[in-house]
């Protein structure tokens, strides 16, 4: 090999490897969140398992707990690992589990003389692909409680030491977050372990869920949640549209000692001036033409609990008066009515607009805005914390997977390179949509560049140029489609040519026309 073909080698090896550890990484953090749902351990379970598929080629994973270990079920397997598999992987995924019960080190056993078929009702690969058991010990210090399987799918490079530092990440965070929500018994099940109590909380752990995210921003608004959740303090929380400012009302709603009182929602952009200070306070019957009956208000129906008012913001001067001394006094009258009524309520408030810049207009009044403004949390855009794009997406994909009962294993690379680089001025909302779509989309258990919207097909991502024409996105289509083979291939153009159904000379001409050489896909040394 000369050395500019070899310099070339390494720089594709130096960003396979690169791209492999930010997978795993994107698994961990996925992992992080759905192991702090308490309530669905063992469905937070499955979706790191999905999670080992779509990212990092462990399909057909399993958790073996030991029996006595859990209560709920001694085996967890990965979503669709219930159907038949080929007896030759079976038998090498039992000889590396067996191996590690017994001796309770990692394992990895080859698959010998794999052909490339079918091996499972979901998986095909092709002929000379070699496929590893890779098996790992869950255990939480001397207590063993169980195993972790899965299969590797070898399509590149492969480094059993990096794989196996991984699992070994991964499988302690298992192991804790069984000790830490008490599905671990108190019975010791290795005689010769020393002795351990469970770990107490003297107060109930702070649940974030559903909202995902361990960007540095999105912690610092973890930590903000936790200290003012637990208290009646008023809350104001800032955010562009489809941020998720919803969610952060409800979580500090769910963590709060109000927990089990209402929690009403009001959109303040939603109704009619005319109509919103009834929804808000009420009114007596006769109070205006349709007032047949009395009607409680959204402020009494909330006493005990809390209110949120979403797109404050939105609300004329005359009900910011009445709101104002709903806040400073607890107290109102319904509409047509003459009796003051006392309310106990915590008030949450959220907006997309920038207050501040209202009241120099004299569009807000400023008393209120700094009786709201007690404690401001500010959720930042999407933009701003690129890094949770990827465990956001695996979320999505798993919720309308289940929903629309699609099988869809992984994404490929260029769709991911879309949606990364992308700078979704919807926000979480916007990736949500997309990824709905993408699912729906795809019907060959992946999803690819041409199932995102038109609004991502970007140059950077693509390497074609932006329009909304067919014939840019039928050029789109084709270059991902042969950018896929050709990594499968590992850069051998007559494999890639016959999987597409081309000729050698129109799969070279292809490659050419979008800049693809497929010597960056092979082997170094090859």
């Amino acid at each position: 090999m000369n050395p500019r073909s070899q310099a070339a080698s390494i720089l594709l090896q130096h960003s396979e490897d690169r791209i492999r550890r930010e997978r795993q990484l994107d698994v961990l953090r996925m992992a992080a969140v759905n192991l702090e749902k308490s309530a669905g351990f063992v469905d937070g379970l499955k979706e790191i398992l999905g999670s080992l598929e779509r990212h990092c080629d462990l399909v057909l994973g399993r958790i073996n707990f030991l029996d006595g270990v859990i209560d709920i079920g001694k085996e967890i397997r990965a979503p669709g690992g219930e159907k038949p598999i080929d007896p030759q992987v079976e038998e090498a995924i039992q000889m590396a589990n067996q191996d590690v019960l017994r001796n309770w080190r990692p394992k990895m056993v080859p698959v010998p003389n794999f052909e490339g078929s079918r091996f499972h009702s979901t998986f095909e690969v092709d002929r000379g692909v070699q496929l590893y058991v890779l098996s790992h010990p869950i255990k939480f210090n001397e207590r063993k409680m169980g195993t972790l399987t899965a299969v590797k799918v070898c399509y590149g490079s492969f480094e059993p030491k990096t794989e196996q530092s991984f699992l070994s990440v991964l499988t302690s965070m298992i192991a804790q977050s069984g000790m830490i929500n008490r599905f671990y018994p108190d019975q010791q099940q290795d005689p010769a372990a020393p002795q351990t109590s469970l770990p107490t909380l003297d107060k109930v752990k702070f649940d974030r869920s559903p909202i995902i995210g361990n960007s540095k921003a999105m912690v610092g608004v973890f930590e903000l949640m936790q200290q003012v959740a637990d208290t009646d303090t008023t809350v104001l929380i800032l955010g562009e549209s489809g941020v998720g400012k919803e969610l952060i009302a409800d979580a500090l709603h769910r963590n709060s000692v109000r927990r089990g009182k209402p929690f009403i929602k009001v959109n303040c952009a939603a109704l009619p001036e005319t109509l919103l200070e009834s929804e808000l306070f009420g009114h007596e019957r006769g109070a205006f033409t349709g007032a047949h009956t009395q009607k409680k208000g959204r402020f009494e129906l909330a006493s005990g609990g809390t209110i949120f008012l979403d797109e404050i913001g939105d609300l004329s001067l005359t009900t910011q008066i009445k709101l104002l001394r709903v806040l400073q006094q607890r107290e109102f009258e319904r509409l047509g009515g003459v009796s003051t009524i006392k309310t106990d309520v915590r008030v949450i408030a959220a907006t997309n607009r920038n207050l501040e810049e209202m009241i120099e207009r004299a569009q807000f009044r400023q008393d209120l805005y700094y009786r709201l403004n007690v404690f401001p949390i500010h959720v930042p855009a999407l933009r701003e914390r690129k890094t949770d794009v990827m465990p956001l997406t695996d979320f999505f994909i798993e919720k309308y997977r289940k929903v629309h009962n699609k099988n869809i294993r992984r994404i490929s690379t260029p769709a991911i390179d879309m949606l990364t680089s992308y700078h979704w001025p919807g926000n979480v909302r916007e990736l949500e949509n997309c990824m709905e779509r993408a699912v729906l989309l795809s019907n060959e258990g992946v999803i690819r560049g041409h199932h995102l919207p038109p609004s991502l097909q970007i140059a950077e991502s693509t390497g074609v140029e932006t329009g909304n024409n067919l014939k840019t996105t039928l050029e789109s289509m084709e270059r991902e489609l042969i950018l896929d083979s050709l990594k499968a291939s590992k850069g051998n153009m007559a494999k890639a040519a016959r999987e597409l159904g081309l000729t050698e000379r129109v799969m070279g001409l292809r490659a050419k026309k979008y800049n693809l050489d497929p010597r960056k896909f092979r082997k170094p040394n090859s």
